[in-house]
């Protein structure tokens, strides 16, 4: 099964760290963040697209064509045009069915191998605070059916009893460019919420995570390390 790491945006949040490594690259306890990703694959991945632009040659460089055995090609968003744009540009590369997550998070290996079990889902995990996500809604079958972007979230408002965000890890196959890409700004396209379209015709499951670290600003760096050893 093949999997796609979004890697190619420039980290604003991270600045100045980011300023001369790119965001996946950034140390946690002296080593890429990137590496403790493609440590935590199961053995259901085979090969590994990394989706790069910001100073991507020097994610090239560290981990070349293949890592602990998982083959690794590199494909450039050319323009930054969101989620949704950088999946298009891996579209000639994929197979019928692969997996999607962000290069910037930290996700648990169970919860990785538990999402290689589907056609359609994405991985969600119930957190106190919304307000840095999208928020997902969910069916009475536990089938996405929607997403909030947390500028448009009611935090005092729950949906469908749980504050389920999207973390952003996503099991598709080639149904998904079937589809025409939803504008999230004048210069963005969303994957989330060019699923959200594919509802009507096709059920997406959602699956809770066991572990996710986001790591949306240099805050974040701290928490993720001290969650390390599980990886």
């Amino acid at each position: 099964m093949q999997l796609v790491i979004l890697a190619a945006g420039r980290g604003i949040r991270m600045m100045p760290i980011t300023k001369k490594i790119p965001k996946p690259m950034m140390l946690l306890k002296g080593k890429p963040k990137l590496e403790y990703t493609l440590r935590s694959l199961p053995e259901e991945i085979d090969e590994i697209i990394i989706v790069v632009n910001y100073l991507g040659e020097q994610i090239k460089d560290y981990f070349g064509n293949s890592f602990k055995g998982k083959r690794i090609m590199y494909v450039k968003q050319r323009q930054l045009n969101g989620t949704g744009g950088a999946l298009h540009f891996c579209k000639d590369y994929l197979n019928d069915r692969f997996m999607v997550m962000m290069g910037d998070d930290l996700y648990g290996k169970n919860d990785i191998k538990q999402m290689a079990k589907h056609d359609l889902a994405i991985l969600t995990k119930e957190v106190d605070d919304v307000s840095r996500f999208g928020r997902v809604l969910v069916d009475k079958n536990n089938y996405f059916c929607g997403i909030i972007e947390n500028k448009n979230v009611d935090q005092n408002a729950k949906h469908n009893g749980a504050n389920l965000v999207n973390t952003a890890l996503y099991t598709l196959d080639k149904r998904f460019f079937d589809y025409p890409l939803v504008p999230i700004s004048d210069t963005e396209y969303g994957l989330p919420q060019t699923l959200a379209v594919m509802v009507n015709e096709h059920e997406i499951k959602i699956e809770r995570a066991g572990l996710w670290i986001p790591l949306g600003d240099a805050s974040d760096i701290a928490i993720a390390e001290k969650h390390l050893s599980s990886f």
